[in-house]
């Protein structure tokens, strides 16, 4: 009996011992599943928010970049007054992606906080410009310039926190969302020759704080110029979160991103909001975050290649747009931030660019290529083929030719037809030499950009959808 009760209080033991360690397996497989779900939670929205934020800090650490100098050099220089770009654009003009040849850039940063600015638009005679209002989500909100024909004159650009202003009599007001905007200006460059005139019109682009309009208003001079430019990043990790979140709240966004905004409000990302000292959050969804923006940059990669396959067969093998307008299409966007940050509604210009021929190989400059162009874009203003390096900057070469326009001296075929040659040695036959197009000389990648400038308003539809004009192909010569 003394026996059978021994065992049967070792058998309760064991079987209590093996509950008690299944128990602790089966709550560690629990422990296990949650903090995995958490992590998840915080990468998948993690990456939803990278793709949506990308666009606010890369025009974030452009506007650092581009204004941490006291005095005007090039592209840079100090808020609330135009920087111009007075020489022709070659293969060091980095200070904007994917420059164009044969224009040149006024750039201005409106800080509307203290007051409104007054733009001076002046009469500009044959040549094609634009002065292209990009907000801090990159959207092109509005255009002065050729198109739409804009009254020569001034125009206060007052912000949200200004909005009871007097206006002096024949100034016209115009209101804005934010109190940043960048002025994207180009204007059109008829060869080197032109420079005087085109600096001449740039002389004339002003802007004057509303309280100094009708004085003599000159922008200081500091004491202690400095050019010495400083490079300014998107932060890593959890300081991408904690930027946008500061961004979000000094620029509000549009009342139809609130739904994305619930979501990233899920993890801690949100107007005001800074994931790295919220306490609240969990080190499963904060190591979410963190791998979310370690894999960013892939991410967007791997969505620049869908947008411009999705675009391909349509396009004869380009990415065509129409860009400058995106709504809630945050990952296009996203792409045209990396690719063509500030990129200009299709009235002003579309943009076809690609990186691949026509089988979807990439474009090397180790192989040839031939464009065979049949007819020519539908334009008021011009077009341009431009070929650039994989950062957006103009290939070096031994004959300085970066592009080729509506001017060009081109050779043509004898049915009026063009066939453009893009390699990176010379062709010897001096007709396909007139029609070459260096690419780069150490056989790396590259990729080719046309732009057409103010295309007709009713070939634009149909140029976006692919039923009008098209691309040439770009075909590898045997």
């Amino acid at each position: 009996m003394a026996g059978a009760s021994v065992s049967r209080a070792i058998g309760v033991v064991v079987v209590c011992g093996v509950l008690l360690v299944s128990g602790l397996l089966l709550n560690m497989q629990i422990q296990s599943i949650a903090e995995q779900k958490d992590y998840n939670k915080g990468y998948e929205i993690g990456l939803e928010a990278y793709t949506y934020g990308l666009p606010l800090l890369v025009t974030e650490v452009t506007f650092q970049t581009m204004t941490s100098i006291n005095v005007s050099y090039g592209a840079y220089g100090p808020v609330n007054q135009f920087n111009n770009v007075r020489v022709l654009n070659n293969q060091n003009s980095t200070a904007v992606v994917a420059p164009g040849a044969n224009s040149l850039s006024s750039i201005a940063w409106l800080d509307l906080s203290g007051e409104p600015q007054v733009l001076h638009v002046p009469e500009v005679v044959d040549h094609f410009f634009v002065l292209a209002f990009i907000d801090p989500y990159t959207n092109d909100v509005r255009n002065f310039g050729s198109v739409p024909d804009t009254t020569p004159g001034d125009y206060t650009i007052v912000g949200p926190g200004n909005g009871v202003v007097s206006i002096p009599a024949n100034v016209t007001r115009v209101d804005v969302e934010y109190d940043r905007i960048w002025i994207i200006g180009s204007t059109q460059l008829k060869g080197s020759s032109d420079l005087t005139n085109v600096n001449n019109i740039q002389d004339n682009y002003t802007i004057t704080p509303l309280s100094q309009y009708g004085t003599d208003y000159r922008p200081a001079t500091p004491t202690d110029p400095n050019t010495n430019v400083q490079v300014h990043k998107i932060p890593s990790g959890l300081g991408f979160f904690d930027m946008m979140g500061h961004l979000l709240e000094q620029f509000p966004p549009p009342a139809a991103d609130q739904p994305a905004l619930n979501r990233f409000a899920e993890v801690g990302i949100g107007p005001g909001m800074t994931p790295s000292l919220n306490e609240e959050l969990n080190k499963d969804v904060i190591r979410g975050l963190q791998d979310a923006v370690a894999a960013g940059p892939a991410q967007i990669k791997n969505e620049t290649m869908a947008v411009f396959l999705e675009s391909f067969d349509q396009h004869n093998g380009y990415l065509v747009g129409g860009f400058g307008e995106y709504g809630t299409n945050y990952q296009l966007r996203a792409v045209i931030s990396q690719i063509g940050l500030g990129a200009f509604t299709s009235d002003q210009a579309i943009f076809a660019m690609s990186w691949t021929d026509i089988n979807k190989r990439p474009l090397m400059g180790s192989t040839n290529y031939v464009l065979h162009m049949e007819s020519f874009p539908p334009v008021t203003e011009g077009w341009t083929l431009t070929a650039y390096n994989l950062t957006g900057a103009m290939i070096p070469n031994s004959i300085y030719r970066y592009q080729f326009n509506d001017a060009s001296n081109l050779t043509r075929n004898d049915d009026g037809s063009v066939d453009f040659y893009l390699q990176s040695t010379a062709p010897t036959d001096p007709a396909k030499f007139n029609n070459w197009l260096p690419t780069p000389a150490d056989g790396t990648g590259f990729e080719i950009m046309w732009r057409l400038l103010a295309p007709n308003s009713a070939d634009i539809p149909d140029i976006l959808n692919g039923t009008g004009w098209l691309p040439p192909e770009i075909t590898v010569v045997a």
